[in-house]
Parts: structure tokens; sequence; C-alpha cells
């Protein structure tokens, strides 16, 4: 593979990561030599340093992250304190539903239903602390469900207390809205009740 290819991969492949990845497994995912990975990875983070750029690629345990320069965590503080407190986004709130009547549910089957990219939006949620993730060895994905952050907001001991939760958590529904999301770019006619949830 060219060399500047695999580092617009690899780049790509970090931002959306919602946590550190193994050497091992990004070699894996590229069907290269670990050596190879790690090379582009010390390449990279060459690159973010001798230019100032804002992000950085940080390596422990030979686990890779990317993350935002130090330099800039004033501005970066700023923008997570309103994104965590600020009113969440519909595609947010919708996200968030599905969740939370689907768990665990993986992000390929929360795109499936939504149509839509999702990882920024899981990114968010996780950040807000009402999603959490886990990897699943028996389907060997990573999984999403909501915290028990989420259900004290709404004063809930469990998600089987939503409205309709066993309507809407049904197999029944979710390939009607599978075959709704196939026959139609639009989520309109998705029966989806919208859960507000505002982290003050």
């Amino acid at each position: 593979m060219e060399i500047e290819k695999l580092l617009s991969q690899l780049e790509s492949l970090l931002l959306v990561a919602y946590k550190p990845i193994t050497i091992a497994e990004i070699a894996k995912l590229f069907a290269l030599e670990a050596k190879e990975i790690k090379q582009a990875i010390e390449k990279l983070q060459n690159d973010y340093q001798e230019n100032n750029r804002g992000m950085r690629l940080t390596i422990t345990n030979d686990k890779v992250q990317l993350v935002s320069a130090s330099e800039n965590s004033d501005i970066v503080k700023a923008f997570i304190k309103e994104e965590t407190s600020g009113e969440m986004t519909p595609a947010a709130l919708e996200t968030l539903t599905i969740v939370a009547y689907r768990q665990p549910i993986a992000k390929a089957e929360l795109e499936q239903i939504r149509g839509v990219n999702c990882s920024l939006i899981l990114r968010n949620l996780l950040i807000r602390g009402l999603v959490e993730a886990q990897y699943d060895k028996e389907r060997g994905t990573t999984v999403y469900a909501v915290t028990n952050d989420f259900l004290k907001f709404l004063g809930l001991d469990s998600v089987a207390n939503l409205p309709d939760y066993e309507k809407l958590n049904s197999n029944e529904l979710l390939q009607a809205i599978n075959l709704s999301t196939t026959n139609s770019s639009s989520t309109d006619n998705n029966e989806t009740i919208k859960v507000t949830v505002t982290k003050g």
C-alpha cells in the first residue's frame, strides 16, 4: 500500500475510534505487518509535531489514540463543557432513543436503523456519560447501552420502565424500521419515542 494512502486511512480510522486501538488490531485491519503500522504511526506523530497541528498521536502500551494538542486545552475544554451541558440535537436524541430501546446494540445495527453514520454522535453520547460501550466477544463487535446516569436523569430503575418498552423492543418493530429505512431515506415514519435528556 502507498504510504500516503496508508497515512490517510490510518488518520481517518483513529479519528472515528472512540477508544485507543492496539497496533496489532490496526495491522490486522490493514492486513499489514505490525512494524509497518508502527512506522506509519511514527510518521504521523512527527508530522503533527513538526507542523504544530491541532492533533497529536499518543502510544501507550502499544495502544494508539488520536488526541488534541495539549496547548489547545482551553478552547477544547470550553467546547466540551458546552457540548456536555447544552441541549442535544434531534439526531443525538434519536440515536440515544434507539440505543435505549434496542440495547445492547452494535454500531452497524444502529446505522442500519438510522440510515446514516453514527460515529460522532456515539462519541458525543459517550462523553456525556449517557451511553457506554463494551466489547461483545460472542458477537465479535462493540455494543452500546445506556448508562445508569441516563436512567437517573429520567428517574427510572430500568430501561424496561421506558414508555412502550416491550412494543418498541420487539423484533417485529425492528424489522419494520429496517424495511422503512431501506425503502425511504426519510426517518419521519419510524416509530420512535424521543426521550429528551439534558445533562445539567
